[in-house]
Parts: structure tokens; C-alpha cells; sequence
């Protein structure tokens, strides 16, 4: 994939995140105040970064800003890993769903899912992914002797045509059952779910 394919497929990412819903998340839970380099914008192109080229870990993020293109983007010239790690302690994860959910409300609203499920039954998937943490750092996360982590419980909506995406998540301890989720991912008669045993 060359440059310009790379930066138009970036560009693309970043193009459906309502500016003013972001900027009034930033406010609300005053995620610039005392910034004095890494503001929230410059840190969600370099998420979005990492998530569209696969980087692995903060330390090959922080590594990657020395390219001239993601330097173009973010208006950083350097960053360290430790400083994107305390950025991302500082975001709670209801300014991510906030997000989330706009993207999801836009989603429904160019599929047309309203109108589409009169005619159709809409599938739903729901699972969950283990997510492994260290447990030196994380012992609130704790679901085995050696072991933390958290679970992510996924919704998928599935339409035809190949066309499916994400519209609900929930995140648990890693120690949860899945049949205690069921309440919140199962809430709509008109479509027919699809999960394993575990639910």
C-alpha cells in the first residue's frame, strides 16, 4: 500500500467522528486541561493509526511518530510511550462509547435498519473475548491466581450482502459469566440472536 493510498484510508477513518460531539466530550470531561502537548485530537489519530496499521503496543506507536506523514497529522514531532500511556489512563471509557454509539446511530441511519427490519428479521451475534492484563498492574482485574483480565461482550449486527458491525459492547471482569449480560445485549424483539452456551 503506498503513501497516498495510506493517508486517504486514514483520512477516511477520521472523516465520520462528529467534530462537535468530540469537542464536547474533550470539555465535558476535561480531557485538555494542563495539556501541554498530546491535546485529544493529535491522541485520536494516533489511535486511529495504531488501529488501521496494526501497531501492537505504545512503545511501536510512539516509534512510528517519527514518520513525516503521521508527524503531518498529528502535529507532533515526537512522543513517548509513556506519555500515551498516561493520556489513555486519563480517557474513561464513556467518552470512547459516547463515540461509539454516534458512529452506530449514523451506521443505522445510512443502512436505512429502521425501514430494512420491517421487511426483514435483523441477526444479531453476541460473544465475548477474554482480554489478558498484567497482574502486578491491574490486580483489580483479577480472575485467577496468575491471571487478570477483562471480557468484552460484543453485539455484531449482521445484514446481508456481507455488510455487518459492532452496536453494543459491554466490559466486565474477566471473571463474569456471560449469562449475566444477557439482559443488557438481548433488548429487541423484532430481531432473532445468535450466541453460544456460554450465554
Amino acid at each position: 500500500m503506498d503513501k497516498f493510498t495510506r493517508k486517504t484510508s486514514f483520512e477516511q477513518w477520521l472523516s465520520p467522528i462528529s467534530n462537535n460531539l468530540f469537542e464536547e466530550q474533550v470539555k465535558t470531561y476535561q480531557l485538555n486541561y494542563y495539556t501541554k502537548k498530546l491535546h485529544m485530537t493529535s491522541f485520536l489519530k494516533l489511535l486511529l493509526y495504531a488501529q488501521l496499521h496494526e501497531t501492537e503496543s505504545l512503545r511501536a506507536l510512539s516509534d512510528c511518530v517519527f514518520s513525516e506523514e503521521l508527524q503531518n497529522t498529528t502535529q507532533l514531532d515526537s512522543i513517548s510511550f509513556s506519555q500515551l500511556g498516561r493520556r489513555l489512563n486519563r480517557v474513561p471509557t464513556k467518552f470512547f462509547q459516547t463515540i461509539f454509539l454516534d458512529l452506530v446511530t449514523q451506521i443505522h441511519e445510512k443502512t436505512d435498519f429502521q425501514a430494512r427490519r420491517k421487511t426483514t428479521t435483523p441477526l444479531k451475534i453476541i460473544d465475548s473475548s477474554t482480554l489478558p492484563l498484567n497482574l502486578n498492574n491491574h490486580k483489580w482485574a483479577k480472575f485467577r491466581k496468575t491471571k487478570s483480565g477483562v471480557k468484552l461482550h460484543l453485539r455484531l449486527v449482521f445484514m446481508e450482502k456481507g455488510c455487518s458491525y459492532p452496536d453494543q459492547s459491554v466490559l466486565t471482569n474477566a471473571n463474569e459469566h456471560d449469562r449475566g449480560q444477557l439482559e443488557i445485549l438481548v433488548d429487541d424483539k423484532e430481531c432473532m440472536y445468535v450466541f453460544d452456551r456460554g450465554y
